[in-house]
């Protein structure tokens, strides 16, 4: 009997979804039948569970990733015109916030290998104003944390990780540490929307750190700036992570390292079929940092884009492009005075980066049809 081969998705979380229907399904049905909806038991297990996990002092959930970098801003008792430096290729939560709170986002380039901010692009950016770092673990690896860390000592200042698409990889330090993406700066945020390497089924955060006077802050804005209900210390927001989501987070975080280890197992078939692909740059994996693969982005060498993507969309594969404007260019941030040839490497890459599909469900049998799509659209002089 011939296997016929499944759809091909960009994430396929129905597949996953499947594999752990009973659980999810009683998770849900037990948060519905105590009725805490909100802030419940579930929430606080959840925050215990992945505390373990990160081996992390303070876990605070949160309602979503782009609140937990505000948030997370908001704790450090930050002035308007305080500079906060962050890399030019991200998606845009990390400006966004920082702009929000009339703070003044300082964008820097990044390092064309690993897609992730540069380290000695910081340190030319850091003035007197400069306040915090907040470097994005882009696409699943971690960003080269430990000079940052010591330009962050040196000259005084703030780190927050944006872990959001790097749940569970894993940073190595020179004198053999190993800590988990969001749990070396001052403070972790992540971001548990669907389709994250921990995704619940709606929106949901989280914020990470080893300081108690920070934690205390977080867990007081999160809640209206309230340690004790109806008793407003500082100003707040209401940001919390359901007691649904929560549920569903508890099940599928039993499972994170097998979706990390399927998401990695698609990379290396990835790689194989890809290595002697002339044109394809298939991603670097960093010394320092292991990978967890949240998208395979590959660079496009001397290849229309559109038309590639269009060739593969007429096969029924689906891509995407993370991302296709550097932040620097994008409309709402024009008044920052940037212009076009200010960051070489996040203009390149915008113009020639694509993900193909990546998930924990995808097939070797997928990849091949994938990959062999891939050769015949670049062996085809037509397309």
């Amino acid at each position: 009997m011939v296997k016929v081969m499944k759809e091909i998705r960009m994430v396929d979380l129905v597949g996953q979804y499947q594999k752990i229907q009973e659980e999810i399904n009683k998770s849900i049905e037990n948060v519905i039948l105590s009725s805490a909806f909100i802030n419940g038991p579930e929430v606080q297990l959840f925050s215990k569970e992945l505390g373990k996990y990160m081996d992390c002092k303070h876990t605070i959930p949160c309602a979503n990733g782009t609140d937990a970098l505000q948030v997370a801003l908001m704790a450090l008792d930050l002035h308007p015109g305080d500079e906060i430096i962050t890399p030019g290729f991200s998606f845009i939560a990390s400006l966004e916030v920082i702009a929000l709170l009339g703070l003044t986002p300082v964008l820097v380039d990044v390092d064309p290998e690993t897609f992730n901010i540069a380290p000695e692009r910081i340190e030319k950016a850091i003035t007197s104003k400069t306040r915090a770092i907040i470097p994005v673990h882009l696409f699943g690896q971690c960003s080269d944390m430990e000079p940052i860390m010591a330009l962050a000592k040196r000259h005084n200042l703030y780190v927050i990780e944006d872990a959001a698409q790097s749940m569970g990889s894993i940073y190595s330090f020179n004198d053999g540490r190993l800590k988990r993406a969001g749990t070396i700066g001052d403070i972790g945020c992540t971001s548990f929307f669907p389709t994250k390497n921990l995704g619940c089924y709606g929106d949901g955060g989280a914020l990470m750190t080893n300081n108690d006077e920070l934690a205390e802050k977080i867990f007081s804005i999160v809640n209206h700036g309230a340690k004790i209900k109806y008793y407003h210390e500082r100003v707040g927001v209401n940001s919390r992570l359901d007691s649904l989501q929560a549920a569903i987070l508890r099940v599928k975080l039993k499972h994170i390292e097998e979706y990390i280890l399927a998401r990695q197992d698609a990379a290396r078939r990835y790689d194989e079929f890809l290595k002697d692909t002339n044109g394809i740059k298939i991603p670097v994996r960093s010394s320092f940092s292991t990978h967890v693969f949240h998208q395979y982005t590959v660079i496009l060498e001397e290849i229309d884009r559109k038309e590639f993507a269009g060739y593969l969309s007429s096969k029924g594969i689906p891509t995407m492009v993370y991302y296709p404007v550097p932040l620097h260019l994008q409309e709402a941030y024009r008044y920052l005075g940037y212009a076009r040839g200010d960051f070489y490497h996040a203009e390149y890459l915008c113009d020639h980066v694509i993900s193909l599909p990546m998930h924990t469900e995808l097939e070797k049998d997928q990849q091949e049809y994938i990959t062999d799509s891939i050769i015949e659209c670049l062996n085809n002089p037509s397309r």
